[in-house]
């Protein structure tokens, strides 16, 4: 059974690893992801069990309680009995909106083990799909929970063989995933099988839960859930004491999910890209208590009270107070101050934490999610772990400012603690007109941080309108310009292409990275891609939105000496384009000359800035220059009378539909629709199908903007950002 536990007698089991385990739920939104774990801590005693499924106590949020869905991801240590030994079970309740995304992925890091929750009516969706995936992606081994099962009796009334139907659907839908999305060594070992105990059926609210053996050793069918639900709140009362949920989902996870000792074998070799035949690489594998610090932060909170608090999960040593660590990433030295577990919103002390455990730490100020920490002695020789892969990206953008101008400072210093809580949300200023822009993956995820604004800052802010952020690219290779350095004294010639498809999808999936071995990079690039393998080893540098600097030059003196400041420039020229000033996306930069002044005094970043600027906007501007929109894939099912209302809402909305697939009486349709038509799509969704559709939806891929809208759009953009309505000639930055 589970039961509350002080937290020294937790962190005494969580030494043992073999008796502790590192979950997540997940799940597409409003399956029932919080309320299971409401019903976990019930059952600890951390919670009243009289309130257990309506409490939602782990979205401690004012928001996220009005709301009903999970904006942070929350951590808590659970202590359970199985077959008479104590396990230690971390808990991580993930968002399931896309909007909150990243916050999912980012405890996919630290987990090894998810517990899938699919609503019984809606089945799998386009969210379960994602997560499941995501968690594919960083070797976290599955287990399902099949949830609102009460729904099926109560409000569709189907029989026990309709009922079992509906459940071999799911398994199966789910085990396809799986078989598509996991690496080759566990397509078949990951499979779920329901009568092994792999799959819980249950209601998360109504707290009860079973599988297969556990029906087989209580002696009960299904026939008696649906007795139970005939007698109302007392036979539902007799299912939480036969077959408690809690009893079903954590035996399935200390049964199935493996121990970090176990999982750091296979899934330090993803994860890490260090040599695992090294000093490092032996402890993190071998999960050594008494081996060398590394930590991965995955979660950064703001304290009121203590100030940044790092979360994440110890691959090797023990955290603890007072001493000294390295962050791989900011390239900084910091003390740490206080070790705790996280116990929902609140936080217990230790004196330490082992490897193969989650902790929360004050004193790393500097850290942010994705931070590598390793002991101080170390830091010549660590390497960091993998970039992340995002579903998301922030493509929604409203200037917000103060109702009272007073407030300007107390604005922007909330502004950066929850865009550090948070790095999905990008803050930026803009120069031309003064405005702080706040960008975010959706207008909820927008609409949430304002209201954060507001609960947790006390500020007051008038925002726009939303606007899309867009991507600029090209659709040609142009040819070589010569940028000039103002004094005249350094020349670089520059052109530009588009970077191809399999390319990009290799960046964006942290395949191929920036400080990568080149040989190993050139390797991916040559058979993946079809890259010439001098030029791929010559690669300088590879942007955030997917951009490459390429140097094909041959003995240009004094380069070596400038080469960090062609890259600062690069970069900064990636950042805003020349036909609306948003971001670059998806052009190859090649150097393929240069002449460069031997003063150090005249060949500084002011010299050399505009040279690159000025050649690479003269090359994109003569290379079929166009705007990407994001495009949004939904999935949305409904009764098959009204496929075709929804089939016309997506035509008007410049999308297309991908699939439909008939499901009983029930149409599912994929599609995709550009993000600038989705604004008012839920109320057109619930106008027309009389509230009857269900849908998820996530970030697909960029698009270049239709022709026949091109031109109109540019100047709208240029008109909102303060700049002339006429996108600027080739000839404005390069002489001819």
């Amino acid at each position: 059974m589970v039961r509350y536990k002080q937290t020294s007698e937790v962190l005494k089991i969580m030494k043992n690893l073999e008796q502790v385990r590192n979950i997540g739920i997940t799940a597409h939104v409003d399956h029932g992801k919080t309320t299971l774990s409401d019903s976990l801590l019930a059952a600890a005693g951390i919670i009243s069990e009289k309130i257990a499924g309506e409490a939602l106590a782990l979205d401690y949020l004012d928001v996220e309680q009005r709301r009903g869905i999970t904006v942070k991801s929350a951590n808590i240590s659970l202590y359970h009995e199985y077959k008479g030994r104590p396990y230690v079970i971390n808990l991580i309740d993930t968002p399931g909106h896309v909007d909150f995304s990243a916050k999912t992925t980012r405890a996919m890091r630290v987990i090894d083990g998810a517990i899938l929750v699919v609503d019984a009516v809606e089945g799998v969706m386009t969210q379960t799909e994602m997560y499941l995936r995501a968690a594919l992606e960083e070797r976290v081994r599955p287990v399902l929970f099949i949830n609102k099962v009460d729904r099926l009796i109560k409000e569709l009334r189907l029989s026990p063989s309709e009922i079992q139907q509906r459940f071999i659907q799911i398994i199966k839908e789910v085990n396809q995933l799986i078989a598509m999305y996991a690496d080759k060594e566990f397509k078949t070992a990951w499979q779920l099988d329901p009568a092994k105990g792999q799959v819980v059926f249950g209601s998360a609210r109504d707290r009860w839960g079973f599988t297969v053996p556990i029906a087989q050793q209580k002696g009960f069918k299904f026939s008696d859930i649906i007795a139970a639900y005939e007698k109302g709140s007392e036979g539902v009362a007799e299912l939480q004491k036969m077959i408690p949920v809690h009893e079903a989902v954590l035996d399935m996870v200390v049964k199935f999910i493996p121990n970090p000792k176990e999982a750091q074998k296979y899934r330090i070799q993803k994860i890490w890209r260090g040599d695992v035949n090294s000093e490092l690489g032996r402890a993190m594998i071998n999960v050594d208590p008494n081996g060398p610090l590394i930590m991965l932060i995955n979660d950064i909170r703001i304290d009121p009270h203590a100030g940044l608090v790092a979360t994440g999960r110890i691959f090797s040593g023990t955290v603890r107070s007072g001493e000294e660590v390295w962050l791989v990433n900011t390239k900084l030295k910091q003390k740490i101050l206080q070790v705790s577990l996280y116990m929902g919103p609140y936080r217990e002390l230790a004196d330490e934490i082992t490897a193969g455990n989650i902790a929360a730490v004050l004193g790393l100020d500097k850290a942010r999610a994705g931070e590598t920490v390793v002991d101080v002695r170390y830091k010549d020789e660590m390497t960091p772990f993998e970039k992340l892969w995002m579903i998301s990206e922030p493509v929604v953008t409203v200037a917000v400012e103060p109702k009272d101008p007073r407030e300007l400072t107390k604005l922007i210093d909330a502004l950066h603690k929850i865009s550090i809580e948070d790095p999905s949300l990008i803050v930026k200023i803009n120069e031309e007109t003064g405005e702080y822009l706040l960008s975010g993956i959706g207008p909820l995820h927008i609409e949430i941080a304002l209201t954060l604004l507001k609960e947790n800052y006390g500020l007051e802010v008038i925002a726009s309108q939303p606007v899309i952020v867009y991507r600029e690219s090209i659709r040609d290779k142009s040819q070589v310009f010569e940028g000039k350095s103002p004094n005249k004294h350094n020349k670089l010639y520059i052109s530009v292409e588009p970077l191809d498809e399999k390319t990009i999808e290799l960046i964006h999936e942290g395949i191929v990275t920036e400080d990568m071995d080149p040989k190993e990079r050139a390797k991916i690039l040559r058979e993946e891609a079809g890259w010439d393998s001098s030029e791929a080893r010559r690669i300088w540098a590879i942007d955030e939105n997917i951009n490459v600097l390429v140097d094909l030059t041959t003995g240009v003196q004094h380069l070596r000496e400038v080469r960090d400041t062609i890259i600062q420039g690069f970069r900064l020229a990636m950042r805003e384009g020349p036909l609306a000033m948003e971001p670059v996306r998806g052009v190859k930069v090649i150097l393929h000359d240069a002449i460069i002044h031997e003063d150090p005094a005249h060949r500084g970043p002011g010299q050399l800035f505009p040279a690159v600027r000025n050649a690479i906007y003269a090359g994109m501007l003569t290379a079929r220059p166009t705007l990407l929109e994001p495009i949004q894939k939904l999935d949305i099912k409904v009764p098959m009378e009204y496929m075709g209302s929804v089939s016309t809402i997506i035509t008007k909305k410049r999308g297309k539909l991908i699939q439909v697939i008939q499901q009983g009486i029930i149409a599912r349709i994929i599609a995709e629709i550009p993000v600038a038509e989705s604004f008012d799509l839920a109320e057109q969704l619930r106008g027309a199908t009389a509230g009857k559709a269900i849908w998820g939806q996530e970030f697909s891929r960029w698009a270049p903007v239709p022709d026949s809208m091109l031109m109109d759009l540019i100047t709208k953009i240029r008109q909102r950002k303060g700049l002339k309505p006429e996108p600027p000639r080739p000839e404005d930055f390069i002489g001819f």
